[in-house]
């Protein structure tokens, strides 16, 4: 027993040196319009919308009104601090609490059609998934305005790219980068992409 782990340290100390190795970190990047959280809520707000429309087709005779949606002033009030050039702190985080109610009662709106007889088949596997990203998205945009923060785990930044995921580079000119975090090492001239 001792023999071999003698003969395999002999060989460490004796073996050469295959050559440099060398490794970084990078980001593959994702083409994805700069996330911010009133457009993530804004993006939120337009497809309950949509969805909202595609429920009440399917059960239109058992209602005697369109659920309301306040589409109009929703985007009056998203476009007034959109457009400013630089709104303040405290505009943004206004804007930003009226987005969460309005998507809070679309999703309401929802599940009251879902309790109605709709049919969430009627969706599609897209405007599904959508619906799943719309949650998870005001989830965490509530708890993000109830704490005061601006960061939590896994944070999503796309409604159509759930996956990618803001990474701290700290690069002059860009700090966040948004895509898959790659690592990368070259051994003798061959590059290998690692997860």
């Amino acid at each position: 027993m001792k023999g071999k782990k003698n003969t395999k340290l002999e060989e460490i100390k004796n073996g050469k040196n295959q050559g440099k190795l060398i490794i970084d970190a990078t980001c593959a990047p994702a083409d994805i319009s700069y996330p911010t959280d009133l457009n993530l809520l804004n993006q939120g707000r337009k497809f309950t919308e949509k969805i909202i429309d595609i429920l009440y087709k399917t059960i239109k005779n058992q209602l005697q009104k369109k659920p309301i949606t306040y589409r109009q002033t929703a985007r009056k009030e998203y476009l007034k601090v959109a457009k400013k050039r630089r709104p303040t702190r405290k505009e943004i985080r206004n804007a930003i609490k009226k987005k969460l109610k309005y998507v809070s009662k679309n999703l309401k709106t929802i599940d009251l059609l879902i309790k109605e007889s709709a049919s969430l088949e009627s969706l599609s596997n897209r405007l599904y998934k959508t619906l799943l990203v719309v949650s998870e998205v005001y989830r965490q945009q509530q708890w993000m305005w109830d704490n005061k923060e601006q960061r939590i785990e896994q944070r999503i930044v796309s409604l159509n790219q759930p996956h990618v995921r803001p990474i701290v580079r700290g690069k002059a000119g860009k700090n966040t980068e948004f895509g898959a975090k790659l690592s990368a090492s070259c051994i003798d001239g061959y590059v290998f992409l690692h997860r």
